[in-house]
């Protein structure tokens, strides 16, 4: 089996190794628009090693924003504005990523260290959409049903930030469909109650997530890969479960995923989730099992021999790190000293490395 640090390759594009940076949101933005946090943010992890370098969770729409200060790809002048830092990633040896995302009913809320819940009109915020008019919860605003026209609007949108991030120069795009998100609000019959094509059975639940990855990939080169996030299961009774996320997922990969990045939770806010090192692994295994498509595996991976043993083992195909390197930009390089692995180090890095390491050619 492959090892943390050995390649993989996903269509036309190869990873140097299998550590990912997940989607972590900055709520650092002015009206969607890319700065000089995400270009020190994400050029750092890029620095650092890793094989694949994502952004945040990026808004299709302004309204699919999360909070006011989300990143958006809605215009091209928010491509603009995420161009400098692109440029900067493309210059380190890792692969460009973007996820793609609407927020849903859980919009127009306050950034996490100014609160939490709605957030008033008078303090930005507006009113989100769902596939019903239950909130989140209680303290979270009240969304506007989706219509037929605002169901296509909302596809176009993910189909038209794909070409944006196609003409900046980014390899990689994940779809968001978990956390308790729009995609994921329509896949759970814990959040969608409509009665129409897009509610009911699970091959209703599922059709604006198929219709999504439907636009985008038809968009997206050839030789370039799809990811599609998702919650694995809900924690919660009557919600979405892993069974029914094997079943999406061998849908997904026949339209043309390339992989399922396995996270959980998110879309019941008083969800009893079983926290602890790798909890969410067995999601990953599972739908790489019984999906026969390749996965990521995300969610309290912190130290490298987890990371080592849940790749060696077959259990996912990559790791997704989020607080581990929050904490540390460099666990990449940190994590090869401590496996034993030589890994070239940035040229002006070398009088921090190990004996005998050598300089990135690039």
């Amino acid at each position: 089996m492959p090892g943390l640090f050995d390649p993989l390759t996903l269509r036309g594009v190869t990873f140097p190794n299998r550590i990912f940076v997940s989607p972590m949101c900055q709520y650092s933005s002015d009206d969607g628009l890319a700065n000089d946090w995400h270009l020190v943010h994400l050029g750092s992890r890029a620095v650092g090693g890793a094989a694949l370098v994502m952004t945040e969770a990026t808004a299709v729409l302004p309204e699919a924003r999360i909070s006011p200060q989300d990143l958006g790809l809605w215009s091209d002048v928010h491509a603009e504005a995420l161009a400098p830092t692109i440029q900067f990633l493309e210059r380190q040896p890792c692969v460009t990523g973007i996820q793609l995302a609407h927020a849903g009913r859980k919009g127009s809320t306050k950034r996490p260290w100014e609160g939490s819940g709605a957030l008033a009109p008078e303090a930005g915020g507006w009113t989100p959409a769902g596939p019903d008019d239950r909130p989140f919860a209680p303290a979270y605003p009240v969304p506007q049903p989706l219509d037929l026209q605002g169901l296509r609007a909302v596809v176009e949108a993910f189909r038209a930030a794909a070409v944006r991030a196609r003409h900046l120069g980014i390899e990689v795009i994940e779809v968001h469909a978990a956390h308790g998100y729009l995609l994921h609000e329509f896949l759970s019959p814990l959040s969608n109650a409509r009665t129409d094509a897009y509610g009911g059975s699970f091959d209703n639940r599922v059709r604006l997530c198929l219709e999504v990855v439907e636009a985008v990939r038809a968009v997206w080169p050839e030789r370039l890969p799809l990811f599609v996030r998702i919650s694995a299961t809900d924690w919660a009774p009557g919600g979405w479960d892993v069974e029914q996320s094997v079943e999406l997922a061998r849908r997904l990969g026949a339209g043309g995923v390339d992989l399922v990045d396995c996270s959980s939770g998110g879309n019941v806010a008083q969800a009893n989730i079983p926290l602890g090192p790798g909890y969410q692994v067995p999601f990953a295994e599972r739908i790489r099992r019984e999906a026969g498509v390749p996965t990521g595996a995300v969610g309290l991976i912190t130290t490298p021999e987890e990371a080592q043993a849940i790749v060696s083992e077959g259990r996912a195909d990559a790791v997704f790190l989020a607080r581990a390197l929050l904490r540390d930009p460099y666990w990449p390089l940190h994590a090869a000293q401590e496996l034993g692995v030589a890994v070239n180090w940035p040229a002006q890095y070398l009088r921090a490395a190990p004996p005998g390491t050598h300089p990135r050619t690039s």
